[in-house]
């Protein structure tokens, strides 16, 4: 089963996790429409397209997000890397 970026962004959200995402185009506009429809998530993590799938975790590891933000990214928090 396929879900939508916003289904997916959702459940990132309902599960309290930021999103990681190569898809930077897409989930910048829905970041900006939760903004508007005050629809919180759980945070955005935006990588560059060119990122290899195997890469992202890495990224993430080495952010260290856990001890930067130990309450997590705000709900309408968007990092790009």
């Amino acid at each position: 089963m396929q879900y939508s970026d916003w289904e997916q962004l959702a459940y990132a959200a309902r599960e309290r996790r930021s999103l990681v995402t190569r898809n930077g185009r897409h989930f910048l506009l829905l970041a900006h429409d939760a903004v508007r429809r005050q629809e919180p998530h759980s945070g955005i993590i935006i990588c560059p397209p060119s990122t290899g799938g195997s890469e992202i975790s890495e990224i993430v590891a080495r952010l260290r997000l856990t001890k930067r933000c130990p309450e997590g990214l705000g709900g309408y928090d968007v990092i790009y890397l």
